[in-house]
């Protein structure tokens, strides 16, 4: 481990260094906490997991023992995993993939607000969730004036600091001290009446300061740790991926011959994934120069654009790399430096600056119906999966909305494209492209009829093409409504697999 010197200079700060166990002496039940944290990579990783144990101990002696959780978006099992399995979060938000978490919340023993990412700062400083007690943040390094270096995310980390009436900070040396400078942490935001436009008029403009504001008074407790942040590999792109790639880069190169996009294209929003990934892969191949991002995380197939010199520049809230991808950042990070910009999270998914840089929004989706209703979060309209994260954000004020999954689920059998969505996520007002490996259906500029035809056609799986395009004819000649034909008696019902 670095000696403290080095990472943590501040001396008033230097004096408050103590185990994690000594720290969770500071929280107590009933108290919400505001980690770091965003996709795997920035969040705090031992002092929650100390908290897991005090919190086991004190449900051994009959003890109730619980906290709220708040984050930037999903964190790693260091924090989601160790706190869920101890039964210690009473509630979670805004965002999670822990397969604990997941449980507990759809058998009832945990609450979870799925929120739009751009709205939780405002409504922590409204007071909508409550009180925020503590703030946890993972830091690169404290400078001599007290400021954060952020690490490889910073999320809500501004509001958590701004507002906690207590600081915890971990001190990471596993992350690197080159990060500094990378970070834009904008501090010209205000609530109403009082807002004013955000300054961002390109993907690369630095609006703020590279450190984050902290309060020395606040600060109870710093730790130091020297830990990776817990990012998975993806898994080599597959037949479908592939193929939704190939079908999104024709579709791209066609706007751009229609004079629709520019050669370069338009900002590129990237949810996480395989499939995310491989169309990223696909947007390498594809000719296109001179590429930018605004998004919330930069992943695997980013990096490659930036380092081949295809994108010129990615702004981002976080980092969301593989252990291989962590260690290529690592080698190349001061190349990275001049093409990556880290922002808080408030700014990357703020709908005036998508809206104005008129980005390209590409996520993924549970199911659709014929329609073009998204539904991202739900599995058989009760069961959450991870939530909505920052997709809502994006697709509602982008340039061009285009969501994208394998055509089937569970070994194909489970049709992504249904009669009627059984959760909405993104109504059919937000979603203006779909794209499976069958093909890619533009559902602008058509009628809700029309839309469900071109879906059924270019998206749907063939096994469930027929149960579907019978559905909607059935539907078309029922009584009443239409204009958005449907059978609401079966609207729900599974679909069963036929030949054509």
């Amino acid at each position: 481990m670095v000696a403290s010197g080095e990472r943590i200079a501040n001396a008033v700060l230097r004096s408050k260094v103590m185990s994690a166990d000594e720290a969770a002496l500071r929280i107590r039940n009933g108290m919400n906490i505001g980690m770091s944290g965003f996709t795997g990579s920035g969040y705090p990783k031992a002092l929650p997991q100390a908290l897991a144990r005090r919190i086991e101990a004190e449900h051994a002696r009959g003890a109730p023992f619980r906290v709220g959780i708040w984050t930037g978006a999903s964190t790693a099992p260091e924090l989601d995993g160790a706190l869920a399995r101890a039964d210690g979060i009473d509630m979670r938000l805004p965002y999670q993939s822990d397969p604990t978490c997941r449980a507990r919340i759809n058998a009832g023993e945990m609450e979870y607000i799925d929120l739009h990412l751009s709205h939780v700062g405002q409504f922590v400083w409204f007071g909508y969730l409550g009180h925020l007690d503590v703030a946890v943040i993972e830091a690169t390094a404290i400078l001599e004036d007290g400021s954060l270096v952020p690490s490889t995310s910073i999320g809500n980390n501004k509001t958590w600091l701004d507002l906690a009436d207590a600081v915890i900070i971990e001190v990471n040396s596993r992350q690197s001290p080159a990060l500094h400078g990378m970070h834009d942490v904008y501090y010209g935001t205000a609530l109403p009446p009082h807002r004013r436009p955000i300054p961002i008029l390109s993907t690369g403009d630095r609006i703020g300061r590279p450190t984050l504001a902290c309060d020395l008074s606040k600060v109870v407790a710093v730790i130091e740790t020297d830990a990776p942040d817990r990012n998975s590999a993806f898994n080599p792109p597959d037949a479908v991926s592939e193929a939704i790639a190939g079908h999104i880069i024709e579709f791209l190169t066609h706007e751009v011959s229609r004079g629709r996009l520019p050669e370069t294209l338009l900002p590129i929003q990237s949810g996480v994934g395989n499939v995310a990934n491989a169309v990223l892969a696909g947007l390498g191949r594809g000719g296109f120069e001179g590429l930018t991002s605004y998004t919330e995380v930069i992943q695997d197939g980013m990096l490659d654009l930036l380092l081949s010199g295809r994108m010129d520049v990615a702004s981002a809230t976080a980092l969301s790399l593989s252990p291989a991808g962590a260690e290529r950042f690592e080698r190349e990070i001061e190349t990275l430096r001049r093409k990556v910009v880290l922002r808080t999270q408030e700014i990357s998914n703020h709908p005036e600056v998508i809206r104005r840089l008129g980005v390209i929004a590409m996520n993924g989706l549970i199911e659709a119906d014929i329609y073009g209703n998204v539904n991202s979060t739900h599995v058989r309209g009760s069961s959450i999966m991870n939530g909505i994260g920052g997709s809502g954000d994006f697709a509602r004020n982008a340039y061009l909305s285009i969501f994208m999954t394998p055509s089937t689920a569970k070994g194909g059998t489970i049709s992504a494209i249904v009669p009627m969505a059984t959760h909405v996520d993104h109504t059919e007002h937000d979603v203006q492209v779909i794209v499976t490996e069958r093909g890619l259906a533009d559902l602008r500029g058509h009628s809700p009829k029309q839309r469900a035809r071109i879906l059924i056609e270019n998206c749907a799986h063939p096994t469930f093409q027929p149960a579907l395009a019978d559905y909607f004819e059935r539907a078309c000649r029922a009584p009443g409504g239409r204009h958005t034909p449907h059978i609401l008696a079966e609207a729900l019902a599974p679909l069963v697999p036929r030949e054509r």
